[in-house]
């Protein structure tokens, strides 16, 4: 049997390998939409949804605005009505992109191939030893390890670069692919922007080119002008509702940076140079934005506190407060840049709307989570300090002390029903990274206890407490924090999802949060360069086509060739081609020899 022919194997092979390259490149390119990925709605008509209904009706919602967008009629009342209007605020909030840099090739801090160079000076005198056996023993010590480390090192550093270089693109993919499709408002990056606090400023400010022109290309940091230091009388940022899909031109290119440890340092290790290069680059620590939802209904209106001060209603508005949570727990390496946070925090909470009144909603951004006892989420309470002089240098969580700060302080809840509001305080949710495996909970405090003294704080799986019917109870207040998983590869590439909007018969916001993950970097690595493979197959067989026109025998070029690759000290002869006579008959002779 004729085995096939270098060209035949070579279609057959791309019959196989186009399939599958199209396929996986079309899931790729589109997996917010094989993911079913979409900004949850509001419930139609105040309707109570199973969450498996309300993503299919998202999901269809959100296809529909990218059939109408393609279609040019978006913007056409008279032809895109939809039946169920996006939130009036979504927000695409990525976690932990960590972008690594030379700190992690090895060949940028310990150079290309030093035993060589150490060798070299062992050998040239350049160095003293105690005597020539010394002298020869460490040279033998240089040779072995050029081969095994310095090689190895050598390697490791060129699939380094290349892994930086490729991960820095499956980052933008997530970003682009989902921005893209679901339609965000607004965009926030959690912290940890950079992979580490300890960067000269060199290397921190190539790692933040590559963040604006290649993870994030396209889009821009927060105006200084427009992040604002709370005020009793402040104007807003902007306002909701606004563009066919409710959004604002603008803030959909802008990023909410929120400052990580990796970027700043934890309480021990944070500066005033650490946090002025974090500004410049990326935007303010501490500052707050409000937007405005404006009220269509004038009867709606004419209710609101502006209007008629006996009512309880303000008018519809979203703060979104940007904290610098870092250096909330003590002790902190620089005292004046606590007392800094710890001031924004005091006025963000000494301007915020009386408990009272219904209708604003605080979303707070910040990276490192609130304390949770053990066994609730993936990261543990844990506290780390530095022993040269005791400052805080790592944590996986806030202490119990800060985090009730955050509670009873910027949300105003509290276990006593004698306080204003009778502890219910503003309705608000959390927003933070830092936990890369990402968790979802509930903190609520049980008024009902007896014993006042023995009423705390409690959390628990946000699941659990819908279950248990502990959200929204009565004498329960809470508030629900989500701690978006990384969106790094080894984590899943994950986007989250927040939509908030406005009930107008409550009079209160909702929230409600999903999740939109690509998969790990391999799936970005496989699929293209499988493509390059499939292209590189097909442009050889064009070539091959090519010359085959011309008169070229390529076939059989490649299978010479092949034979002398393997054969190469034999002298290659044409099968039909006959012995000499001599040859005849040595071999006659060996065989008689051998019977």
């Amino acid at each position: 049997m004729t085995p096939p022919s270098p060209t035949a194997l070579l279609r057959h092979g791309l019959r196989f390998l186009i399939p599958l390259s199209v396929a996986l490149t079309v899931y790729l390119y589109l997996f917010p939409v094989f993911n079913t990925c979409a900004f949850p709605l509001p419930p139609a008509h105040g309707k109570t949804e199973p969450f498996s209904d309300t993503r299919r009706a998202a999901f269809i919602e959100t296809a529909k605005v990218q059939w109408h967008a393609a279609a040019g009629t978006a913007g056409n009342s008279t032809v895109f009505v939809p039946s169920r209007p996006l939130a009036p605020f979504r927000l695409l909030a990525l976690g932990d992109p960590q972008l690594e840099g030379d700190t992690s090739i090895p060949t940028d801090y310990l150079g290309v191939f030093p035993h060589a160079k150490s060798l070299f000076r062992h050998l040239t005198f350049q160095t003293d030893h105690p005597s020539l056996r010394q002298r020869i023993r460490q040279s033998f010590h240089d040779i072995v390890d050029i081969v095994f480390e310095d090689t190895y090192d050598l390697l490791e550093s060129l699939r380094k670069r290349v892994d930086l270089f490729g991960n820095d693109f499956y980052l933008a993919h997530i970003y682009r692919t989902v921005h893209w499709w679901t339609y965000p408002t607004h965009v926030s990056v959690l912290g940890d922007l950079v992979g580490s606090q300890w960067l000269d400023d060199t290397e921190f400010f190539r790692r933040v080119n590559r963040y604006w022109q290649r993870v994030f290309r396209g889009a821009e940091r927060v105006p200084d002008d427009l992040a604002a230091y709370p005020q009793e009388e402040y104007d807003v940022t902007g306002y909701l509702g606004g563009g066919p899909f409710n959004e604002s031109t603008a803030w959909t290119r802008r990023i909410i940076n929120v400052a990580g440890n990796h970027d700043i340092g934890y309480a021990g290790d944070i500066t005033d140079e650490r946090a002025e290069r974090f500004e410049s680059a990326f935007g303010k620590i501490n500052y707050e934005l409000r937007f405005e939802l404006p009220l269509t209904n004038a009867s709606l209106a004419d209710t609101v506190y502006d209007v008629d001060p006996k009512s309880d209603r303000l008018l519809p508005e979203l703060r979104i407060v940007v904290l610098n949570d870092m250096n909330l727990d003590t002790p902190a390496a620089s005292t004046k840049l606590q007392d800094e946070t710890y001031s924004f925090i005091n006025n963000v909470i000494n301007t915020a709307a009386a408990v009272e009144f219904k209708g604003q909603f605080t979303l707070i951004l910040t990276h490192i989570p609130l304390y949770k006892p053990e066994g609730v989420c993936v990261d543990d309470p844990f506290f780390g300090f530095h022993e040269h002089d005791g400052t805080l240098r790592e944590q996986n969580q806030l202490s119990s002390a800060a985090s009730k700060g955050f509670l009873e302080g910027i949300l105003g809840m509290s276990g006593n029903t004698g306080a204003a509001g009778r502890g219910s305080g503003r309705r608000g949710i959390i927003l933070n990274g830092h936990d890369h495996e990402g968790c979802d909970t509930w903190h609520y405090i049980n008024q009902s206890i007896a014993d006042p003294e023995a009423r705390e704080w409690e959390v628990k799986r946000w699941r659990q407490a819908t279950g248990a019917g502990i959200v929204g109870r009565d004498n329960m207040p809470g508030v629900r924090e989500v701690t978006v998983r990384s969106m790094m590869g080894d984590f899943g590439g994950n986007a989250g999802l927040l939509s908030l909007w406005f009930d107008e018969a409550a009079w209160e916001w909702k929230a409600e949060y999903a999740t939109c993950p690509l998969g790990t970097q391999h799936l970005w690595w496989l699929v293209h360069i499988l493509d390059l493979i499939v292209v590189a197959g097909i442009l050889l067989l064009f070539v091959a086509w090519v010359l085959s026109a011309a008169g070229f025998n390529v076939d059989e070029t490649v299978c010479r060739s092949i034979m002398r690759f393997r054969t190469p000290n034999r002298k290659l002869t044409d099968p039909d081609t006959p012995l000499k006579e001599n040859e005849s008959t040595k071999g006659g002779d060996l065989g008689q020899v051998g019977g």
